[in-house]
C-alpha cells in the first residue's frame, strides 16, 4: 500500500506540473491574441473569447479535481500511518501475550527433585553404595516440555554416575575419600539456554576399559591411538557398554546414545569432562523453551533451512579464493583452528557444489555444537527469525540431524537442522559429492552468467513514465511467460540494465530526467548494449519522429494504442534470436 501510495503521489505531482503548463499556455495564447487584435485594430471575436474562457474554465475545473485527488491522497497517507501505528501496537500486545503464555509453560527444575532423589536412593541401595545427591539451582525455570522430554535422560545420567562413577565405600576409604560419594546436579541459565551439570567425585571414566571395548566391538583399530576426548565420545555410540554383566542398571548397551539423541533432538548439546580418580561431569546445554526459538535461515541452492541461532558461532564473508582452497583441502582456517569444511547442500544430500556464480566474497558460517565446530559454505544467510517450533511426530523424531520444523510467516514449512550432527553422519558422502563436483568443471552449476541467464525466462525491460502503461504492459508480457522489469525514465532504465541485460527494451519517448531518444543514444554508444533490440511505443506517430528514431538505431516504432499481437510477435522474435545466440 505504501508503494502504491508513493506511485500515486509521484503521478499527482506530475499531473500538477502538466496542469500548470496548460494554464500558462492558455494565458499566453489569450494575451497574444489580444495583442494581435489591438495591433490590427480589430475587436476580439466574442465567440473566440467564449472559447478561451471555456478553456480556462476547464483548466480550473481540472485544478479542482487535482486538489480533490490530493485530498484523497493525504487521507490515504493518514490512514496508512494510523494503520502502521495500530500494527505496531498489535505487535507489542502479541509479544506480551506470547511472553505470558511462555511463562505459564515454565516450571522450576526442582519439580524433578523428588524423582531424581528416588532414583539415586534405589541405585545406591541395589549396588550397596553410599551416595549423597545435591541439587543446586533448582529454582531455575525451564519449559515443561523440555523437562518432560529430558526426564528419562536425567535419570539415566544419574544412574550412570552411581553405577560407573561412584566407587564402593571400601574402595573410597582406601583412596582417602569419604565413604559416601557426592553427586551434584547444577542448573544454570545462560541467556536463552539452560545448562544442567551432572558431576560426581568418583573414579572418572575408565579410558583403558573404553579403548579395550572399542577395539573388541570394531569401533577402533587395534593400532589406533585416539585422544582422551575421542575415547570419551565412544560412550555415546549405540550399543556400547563397559559393564561386565547385564543388570537392571548397566550392561544393556542402551543409555548414553539415547541421552545424546534426546539432547540433539531438542537442539541442545552435551559435553563430557573426566579426570582419573577425581570424577566425571556431563554438561547438558538445552534450550530454555522449545515453544519459541531463534533460528538463522540459511539458503543452499533452492533449499532454505533453519539452524538454531545458539549453534551459529559466527557468519563471515571471505574471499572466493579461500573458499576454493577450502573445497580442495576439505578444511577451513578459522582463528587458530583448522575446522572441517562442507558445502551445506552436500550435507543435505543435494548438489555437490554451489549453483551461484562466484563473486569476490562468499558467505561461510561457523557452527558450534558441544565441543565440535564445522564451517559451512552457503549461498545466502537469509536472516534471523523468532519461530514457533512444531513437534516432528513419531515418523521424523529419530531422523538424524533434524531438530524440529516450523512454519514461516509466508506459511511455508522450514526444517530446523543441526549441521554438526549431519556432518558426523553424512560428512564422508558430502566430501565425495564435493570432490566429484569439483572434478567436473563444465556443469550447469559452474556455467557462465550468460548461460545461467539463458536457462531462465527471457527478460523484457519496459520504460515508461506512466504507471498505468508499465502495469498493463507488465501483465501482458508476464501472462506470456516473460520476466519483466520496469523503469520510469531513462536514468532508471540504465540502472536496471546494469543489473541484468534484457532480450528487448520497450521504451516511451517523453519521460522526465532522460527521454527515450537520449536513452537510445546512451545504449547505442555502449558496446554492451549496442546490438540490443529497442522498440519505441509512443503516441508521437509523426514521420519526423519515426525517422529520428530510425536514425538513432531504434528497431521498431509502434504507435499508441498498439496491437498486442504485434508487440508479442516482435518480443517473441527477439527473444528467439537471443536464445539462438
Amino acid at each position: 500500500m505504501k508503494g502504491s501510495l508513493g506511485d500515486l503521489t509521484e503521478n499527482l505531482d506530475r499531473l500538477r506540473k502538466q496542469l500548470r503548463d496548460i494554464e500558462l499556455q492558455a494565458e499566453t495564447q489569450i494575451s497574444s491574441r489580444m495583442e494581435a487584435a489591438k495591433a490590427v485594430g480589430a475587436s476580439f471575436d466574442p465567440l473566440e473569447m467564449d472559447r478561451f474562457t471555456r478553456f480556462q474554465e476547464l483548466t480550473r475545473m481540472m485544478a479542482e479535481s487535482v486538489n480533490d485527488v490530493a485530498t484523497v491522497q493525504r487521507s490515504l497517507q493518514r490512514t496508512i500511518q494510523s494503520t502502521e501505528d495500530d500494527l505496531a501496537a498489535q505487535a507489542r500486545l502479541t509479544r506480551d501475550l506470547q511472553d505470558d503464555l511462555l511463562r505459564t509453560r515454565m516450571v522450576e527444575f526442582e519439580s524433578l527433585s523428588d524423582r531424581l532423589y528416588r532414583v539415586a536412593r534405589q541405585a545406591a541401595k541395589e549396588l550397596h553404595k553410599q551416595v549423597r545427591l545435591d541439587i543446586v539451582g533448582g529454582s531455575i525455570e525451564v519449559d515443561r516440555g523440555v523437562l518432560e522430554r529430558m526426564g528419562g535422560a536425567f535419570e539415566h545420567l544419574l544412574r550412570n554416575c552411581v553405577t560407573h562413577g561412584i566407587e564402593s565405600p571400601e574402595t573410597r576409604q582406601q583412596q582417602g575419600k569419604e565413604p559416601a560419594g557426592q553427586i551434584t546436579i547444577t542448573a544454570h541459565q545462560e541467556g536463552n539456554e539452560v545448562s544442567v551439570d551432572f558431576r560426581d567425585d568418583g573414579a572418572g571414566l575408565n579410558l583403558a576399559r573404553i579403548r579395550e571395548r572399542g577395539i573388541a566391538s570394531g569401533l577402533l583399530a587395534a593400532d589406533a591411538q585416539p585422544s582422551d576426548a575421542e575415547l570419551a565420545n565412544l560412550i555415546f555410540t549405540p550399543g556400547f557398554s563397559t559393564a561386565d554383566s547385564v543388570t537392571e542398571l548397566a550392561g544393556r548397551g542402551i543409555g548414553m546414545d539415547v541421552v545424546r539423541s534426546e539432547v540433539n533432538a531438542l537442539g541442545g548439546r552435551i559435553e563430557t569432562a573426566t579426570a582419573a580418580g577425581q570424577g566425571t561431569s556431563f554438561r547438558l546445554v538445552l534450550p530454555l523453551t522449545t515453544a519459541v526459538t531463534q533460528v538463522v535461515m540459511l539458503r543452499a541452492g533452492s533449499v532454505t533451512v533453519a539452524v538454531p541461532a545458539t549453534l551459529v558461532d559466527i557468519v563471515r564473508r571471505v574471499p572466493a579464493a579461500e573458499v576454493a582452497a577450502a573445497y580442495t583441502r576439505g578444511a577451513f582456517e578459522h582463528g587458530d583452528a583448522v575446522l572441517p569444511f562442507f558445502w551445506f547442500g552436500a550435507l543435505l544430500q543435494g548438489s555437490g557444489k554451489s549453483d551461484e556464480v562466484a563473486g569476490r566474497t562468499l558467505p561461510v558460517v561457523v557452527i558450534k555444537s558441544a565441543a565440535q565446530r564445522i564451517v559451512l559454505h552457503v549461498d545466502e544467510v537469509v536472516g534471523n527469525q523468532e519461530v514457533v517450533v512444531k513437534n516432528l511426530g513419531t515418523q521424523l523424531a529419530r531422523l538424524p540431524g533434524l531438530a524440529g520444523v516450523t512454519l514461516l510467516a509466508s506459511g511455508a514449512p522450514a526444517l530446523i537442522y543441526n549441521p554438526v550432527a549431519l556432518a558426523t553422519l553424512y560428512g564422508q558422502g558430502a566430501r565425495a559429492a564435493m570432490a566429484h563436483a569439483a572434478a567436473v568443471p563444465h556443469t550447469p552449476q559452474s556455467a557462465t552468467p550468460a548461460a545461467r541467464q539463458a536457462q531462465q525466462a527471457p527478460l523484457v525491460l519496459v520504460v515508461d513514465d506512466s504507471l498505468t502503461v508499465r502495469r498493463v504492459t507488465q501483465r501482458l508480457l508476464a501472462r506470456e511467460g516473460y520476466r519483466v522489469t520496469t523503469a520510469k525514465d531513462g536514468l532508471d532504465a540504465l540502472e536496471k540494465l546494469a543489473e541484468e541485460t534484457p532480450v528487448v527494451v520497450l521504451s516511451d519517448i517523453e519521460m522526465p530526467r532522460m527521454d527515450g531518444f537520449d536513452l537510445v543514444r546512451n545504449l547505442r554508444a555502449d558496446a554492451r548494449w549496442a546490438a540490443m533490440p529497442i522498440i519505441m511505443i509512443t503516441s508521437r506517430i509523426a514521420n519526423k519522429h519515426r525517422e529520428h528514431a530510425a536514425q538513432l538505431g531504434v528497431n521498431h516504432y509502434l504507435g499508441k494504442p498498439y496491437s498486442e499481437d504485434d508487440l508479442l510477435g516482435l518480443v517473441a522474435r527477439y527473444a528467439g534470436q537471443m536464445a539462438m545466440t
